[in-house]
């Protein structure tokens, strides 16, 4: 079966779309990650990480990162179905799945990881125009790169492609990048159905 020739050269993760019953009606939760990770701490996003080769696929990986950001118990989350994979420009393969938390789960936010969580109704997502922005992807070549090799090749950026970014706000929350493609799809399947 054919596979992506150079995914070594992409961070491939998975990532749970969960919804939750609350008294407001059936909700999304997100995450705020915390401030002591590496990679883009503070920012809001869906349970979820990296592809282990110990993962058998991909909905594992989800529901085993979202188990252990949220301190689930087995059975606390089920597994839904998928949504449309993305390859994003700057170096994620995500693929998304939808779940259900059930609402005797005691959700127990992983401090290392997890700053906060929250919800937001699905209402008001379906009823949300988000703000669209673009944003570039360029190259520049690094030390080393053999310039003899192409002499006329530029030691500068330059631009390869735009692609657009969405924002989503909810009270103090902007909910953007790949987290809001992700809820965009999801979102717009739920439209579809």
């Amino acid at each position: 079966m054919p596979a992506i020739q150079n995914e070594a050269d992409y961070l491939v993760a998975a990532v749970m779309v969960p919804l939750i019953w609350r008294p407001e009606g059936l909700s999304l939760l997100f995450e705020v990650r915390s401030a002591q990770l590496n990679w883009q701490p503070g920012e809001i996003c869906f349970p979820g990480g990296r592809i282990d080769s110990e993962d058998a696929s991909p909905a594992e990986a989800a529901l085993r990162e979202s188990g252990e950001e949220l301190g689930l118990e087995a059975g606390d989350l089920r597994l839904l179905g998928p949504l449309n994979y993305i390859v994003s420009p700057i170096g994620v393969i995500m693929h998304p799945f939808v779940g259900y938390i059930a609402s005797t789960a005691k959700i127990i936010p992983n401090s290392a990881e997890v700053a906060e969580v929250f919800t937001v109704p699905l209402e008001y997502l379906l009823n949300y125009q988000p703000l669209t922005a673009d944003m570039a992807v360029a190259t520049r070549p690094l030390p080393g790169f053999p310039f003899k090799e192409l002499p006329h090749y530029s030691p500068l950026w330059r631009r390869r492609a735009k692609y657009p970014v969405l924002f989503y706000h909810y009270g103090d929350y902007v909910i953007w990048g790949i987290t809001a493609r992700v809820l965009y799809n999801f979102l717009e399947t739920c439209r579809d159905m």
